[in-house]
């Protein structure tokens, strides 16, 4: 969530900014709140003055000398009762403007960061580097990881749409050790990097999906528990950040690294027709996430070493990838900035997503009310967040069915992998 402050004193500066996504956002509604609820503020803190005043005139007069029931004291009686009426009538009036001014700013993306490209859309993403081109297979007749994954027995779709519906598959002996043995990899890895795992609940409540920034403006893209106002997880990044939702850290506590293997869940709105087959675009899905709470003077440095995490392990497994920076126009709701990972699918002979990492400056913790105090200073300041994806389960699956796929129709496994996996080849 924005700062209502920054709003109201640079509101030329927000507009700018916001105009670079590309949406359609108007501020003035919300300035016009912002107004309204501080004059009522300042009236209201004006009549309590004098209420104060009236309560302390009364026993000072009495002491005085002045006739309790004399209509010198009445006369002030009959004015502090009517000042706190009109306190009364003014109390509810701004918690309904504050009410108003709050549903308003949810509804607001963040700024993109000074260094992020401006840019209408994914055509102007900015290409940072490329890793791995000497692992580029080169076999022509390389078959969609689906294709060669039903051909291995180790992926079937029919049989989870019968279970399900379309867009969820089940692995299937090697393929479901396959998925377990990348997510155990991740881990030790990420762990091994500085990482402290969780194992968050997957169901979480509307408060939570709030505080990160899925609600309101995700809700058709989740799916919700009605009955008892609970949502399955879209990514860990949301219990893990909100496990921290309300509290206020030790500045001498961070940065606190945290990595979570969750099943996520999402329904694609707007997405029909994309990726129907195979492992990319899927209802569920596993991922490890990455989380990082950061004192906000270092958040920038540590999005670049969340990105090394996040490219190490592609590394390890040598997968071919490239580095994107994402622009203003294709900037997600809650980023400020986002380096997104791309691994090549040879099958189609495109990079594709396998890794978004995004710095959220204090947008979240804003909307989460998370805070660190600094020893010997006074006050308190809202953390910085960030997190990425370390790496998404079934598009790593996918690289490797097709990256290391053989013209003899066998896969070969990673060696990173092959101890965990106890063969070389499916």
């Amino acid at each position: 969530m924005l700062d209502i402050r920054l709003i109201r004193e640079n509101p030329q500066l927000v507009e700018e900014r916001l105009e670079t996504r590309g949406g359609n956002y108007d501020i003035q509604p919300l300035l016009e709140l912002d107004k309204q609820q501080r004059e009522l503020e300042a009236k209201r803190s004006q009549l309590q003055a004098r209420s104060n005043e009236i309560a302390k005139l009364i026993p000072e007069k009495i002491k005085a000398g002045s006739n309790p029931k004399g209509p010198e004291i009445q006369v002030l009686r009959d004015e502090g009762s009517s000042v706190k009426a009109e306190i009364g009538t003014l109390e509810p009036q701004e918690k309904d403007l504050s009410a108003k001014i709050e549903e308003l700013l949810l509804t607001l993306p963040n700024l993109p960061s000074d260094s992020t490209p401006v840019g209408k859309s994914e055509d102007e993403n900015v290409e940072v580097r490329r890793w791995g081109n000497e692992y580029i297979p080169h076999n022509p007749n390389i078959l969609p990881h689906w294709e060669i994954g039903e051909k291995l027995g180790i992926l079937n779709v029919e049989r989870a749409v019968k279970v399900a519906q379309s867009r969820f598959v089940t692995l299937i002996g090697a393929g479901a050790k396959l998925e377990r043995a990348l997510i155990q990899f991740m881990l030790d890895r990420q762990i091994a990097a500085g990482y402290v795992e969780v194992i968050p609940p997957i169901l979480i409540n509307t408060e939570s999906m709030t505080a990160t920034g899925q609600l309101p403006k995700f809700a058709e893209e989740s799916f919700k528990c009605a009955a008892d106002d609970l949502w399955l997880a879209p990514t860990a990044e949301v219990p893990v950040t909100n496990l921290y939702r309300g509290e206020t850290l030790n500045s001498e506590d961070l940065p606190i690294y945290h990595c979570a293997y969750t099943p996520c869940f999402r329904r694609e709105a707007g997405s029909y027709g994309r990726d129907m087959r195979g492992l990319i675009r899927l209802h569920q899905f596993n991922k490890v996430e990455l989380v990082k709470f950061v004192h906000p003077s270092t958040s920038f440095e540590e999005l670049e070493k969340l990105v090394g995490n996040a490219e190490a392990i592609l590394q390890a497994l040598q997968l071919p990838y490239r580095v994107i920076e994402l622009c203003t126009g294709d900037l997600g709701f809650h980023s400020a900035k986002t380096y997104d990972l791309e691994v090549w699918l040879p099958s189609s002979g495109k990079y594709r997503e396998i890794s978004s990492c995004s710095n959220f400056l204090d947008y979240q913790a804003r909307r989460g009310q998370i805070r660190f105090k600094e020893s010997g200073k006074k006050g308190t300041q809202f953390i910085h967040t960030l997190n990425g994806s370390g790496l998404a389960i079934g598009r790593t699956m996918a690289a490797i069915l097709e990256n290391y796929q053989q013209e003899d129709g066998t896969v070969r496994i990673p060696e990173a992998l092959q101890s965990y996996m106890g063969r070389e080849v499916l």
